[in-house]
């Protein structure tokens, strides 16, 4: 049985002292705040990356917040309760930092309509709901470059979570990537079913390494990915964050998630009393979205040639998913244009150059 932790924590804990040593009267209470992490903090990935955040915007606000957090939460009815409890505990703000908490969060927040709730990577709102994303898909198509640039034998594999629009976009805009320098270039994908399960993880990463990948990449929680990698003196691309101290020759580079500044932007809204339910959905402009973490392997050019594909981006000058975008069955998505957020979010399909067939949940 797993052992959930909850831990808290008061910015500036000097300085509150010295207002409760001051008198009751000049105290003034900080406003709490809650996390809600779909997988244990450890020492990198998605949660770790939610949690330095945590961490930049209690530096950031000092005593004003006092925090906690509560992580290893399944989806489902277990992070209802969780979220319920949070809210009961006082808690003002609560981010719901997965996909499946979508909908925990929104009943939860019926419930109590003076706390606000920021839910992560979902796409439903309401009153005291915010949302909010990282556009992790421009970054992987830059990843997708750099691979392109790498590989030998022109096969990189790809270890995913679940088949939801979240994950295609990555894996098609890392497709449209790779192929853009190297044409003949394939993705082979295997989803785990789980965000995080460092066995099934790894076992993913060996098996695509054993069909001919030489490059493997994830969107999954764990390390696995990349140990794998190095264990097999093979290449690959860190996802959520920096994870090269676990693949010190493996990783090429990392495409990492920074959550610090926004965090920081909704606790002061809600302090300030100006807090409004909104969809913010951030990328290279943004500076929500990186690459960095590059690899012995990763030489000066080339980092020149990924930044330059960044600062595109970020100009609006180079859109990842441009036409014409055709699946890979031949089914033509978009003969000309761009996709747009709607189409981005519908997605349900492999691109060109992804093998296999897509099983939907």
């Amino acid at each position: 049985m797993k052992t959930r932790v909850i831990r808290q924590t008061l910015g500036a804990v000097t300085a509150a002292a010295c207002l409760w040593a001051a008198g009751p009267a000049m105290a003034q209470e900080p406003l709490k705040i809650g996390f809600v992490y779909v997988s244990p903090v450890g020492e990198a990935g998605w949660s770790w990356q939610q949690d330095l955040g945590r961490k930049y915007m209690e530096q950031q606000l000092g005593d004003k917040i006092k925090t906690q957090y509560v992580e290893d939460v399944p989806e489902g009815a277990d992070a209802e309760r969780v979220i319920r409890d949070l809210a009961q505990q006082g808690n003002k703000l609560i981010f719901t930092t997965s996909f499946g908490f979508m909908n925990p969060t929104i009943k939860v927040a019926k419930q109590f309509p003076d706390v606000k709730f920021v839910h992560s990577t979902g796409y439903k709102t309401a009153p005291n709901v915010a949302t909010t994303n990282a556009r992790f898909y421009q970054a992987r198509y830059v990843a997708g470059v750099l691979a392109g640039h790498k590989t030998q034998t022109g096969v990189v594999g790809y270890v995913g979570a679940y088949p939801i629009p979240e994950v295609l976009q990555g894996i098609n805009a890392f497709t449209r990537g790779l192929r853009s320098v190297k044409p003949d270039a394939t993705v082979r994908v295997i989803m785990v079913n789980s965000w995080f399960d460092p066995g099934k993880e790894r076992d993913a990463a060996l098996a695509l390494l054993d069909q001919g990948a030489d490059i493997v990449t994830h969107h999954t929680d764990s390390t696995a990915t990349v140990q794998a990698a190095e264990e097999r003196g093979k290449w690959a691309i860190a996802y959520h964050s920096d994870m090269l101290k676990f693949g010190p020759h493996a990783q090429l580079a990392a495409v990492t998630h920074h959550w610090g500044p926004y965090f920081t932007r909704e606790a002061q809204a809600v302090l300030d009393g100006t807090w409004k339910s909104d969809q913010v959905w951030g990328g290279f402009k943004e500076h929500m979205v990186d690459i960095e973490g590059f690899g012995p392997a990763v030489d000066d050019a080339l980092k020149a040639e990924v930044k330059s594909k960044e600062d595109a981006i970020a100009a609006g000058t180079l859109n990842v998913f441009a036409a014409p975008i055709k699946t890979n069955e031949g089914k033509v998505v978009l003969a000309e244009g761009a996709l747009d957020d709607k189409g981005l979010n519908a997605m349900d399909y492999y691109v060109e150059g992804v093998v296999g067939k897509l099983t939907k949940n």
